[in-house]
């Protein structure tokens, strides 16, 4: 059941998602990052917030270390197994890096204060508004012209599969995720393996499922833009919300979390510098990493 509700929830969240870049004029790297990412993001943000509050740390930050690092390697990876996906320069020069410098940051404060304190919590929620104020500026320069021309779709059917999408996506994504979670309770594991592996995989399935079904629609910056940009919400928006409602401590062993969160980035950079494609081979070594990743955590 959750999972048919990710599968035709990403289908027309992504189809709500593209009638807004056409009628608009919006190019569609700029809705991935933006509305996309952030709908996609909501079981990441939800899980997140709600184990800061319960104080559940480790689930936590282990939610959205696992998330990013299955978003680059697991579902970039499996989708461009599917279909080549065709990177931006923008992306590639500046959103990208962007990631790995929210990434270090994040991993510095764990490694300098012990905890996301509601300073450090501040400080990534201002940074996320920068972002913003960065993607409009980026989006007054471009333009979806080239975007194939169709009939729009009307306004209220759009907000219908935004909303309808992201309500599907959210709640098979819960749906999963408890599932998951209760099996690996049952088993008597720590709550950061299963913020890192269980939950992590399960918060991540509306971006795979969304980046796949995006990417057969031939929408390339949809998924792409949809990665970067949940990344980008997972740590600037998800940890700072989460970081001001309630100080989260930051387990020492989440530094070689970061490391491999970091790693994902290089690699995704690397991979797409000179082509501006994340063709299969790549994918498949993406997969390969992740896979001996959830190995290296479970053992």
């Amino acid at each position: 059941m959750g999972f048919i509700l990710l599968v035709r929830g990403a289908d027309v969240f992504v189809d709500g998602s593209v009638a807004i870049a056409r009628r608009w004029h919006i190019p569609e790297i700029i809705i991935g990052l933006t509305v996309v990412a952030m709908g996609t993001s909501a079981p990441e943000a939800a899980v997140s917030i709600t184990s800061a509050f319960q104080g559940a740390n480790g689930v936590a930050i282990g939610n959205v270390f696992g998330s990013n690092i299955a978003n680059i390697f697991l579902v970039l990876g499996l989708t461009s197994i599917i279909s080549a996906l065709s990177v931006g320069r923008n992306t590639t020069h500046y959103e990208i890096p962007f990631v790995g410098f929210i990434t270090l940051l994040l991993m510095w404060m764990g490694w300098q204060y012990g905890m996301i304190s509601h300073a450090c919590a501040a400080l990534l929620c201002l940074l996320f508004v920068l972002f913003l104020v960065y993607l409009f500026a980026v989006s007054d320069g471009e333009t979806g012209d080239d975007m194939p021309t169709e009939k729009h779709m009307s306004i209220v059917k759009t907000l219908l599969f935004i909303v309808g999408g992201i309500a599907a996506l959210v709640i098979g994504s819960d749906i999963t995720v408890n599932s998951a979670v209760k099996i690996a309770q049952t088993l008597n594991v720590s709550d950061r393996v299963i913020g890192l592996t269980i939950v992590a995989l399960g918060t991540s399935l509306p971006e795979l499922v969304t980046c796949i079904v995006a990417a057969l629609k031939h929408q390339s910056g949809i998924a792409i833009g949809n990665i970067v940009g949940s990344n980008i919400f997972n740590i600037l928006f998800v940890l700072g919300i989460a970081g001001l409602v309630h100080t989260i401590p930051f387990d020492a062993a989440f530094i070689a979390d970061g490391a491999i969160a970091m790693l994902a980035v290089v690699a995704l950079f690397a991979a797409t510098a000179r082509t501006g494609r994340l063709g299969r081979v790549a994918g498949i070594l993406f997969v390969a990493i992740y896979f001996g990743y959830i190995c290296s955590v479970i053992m």
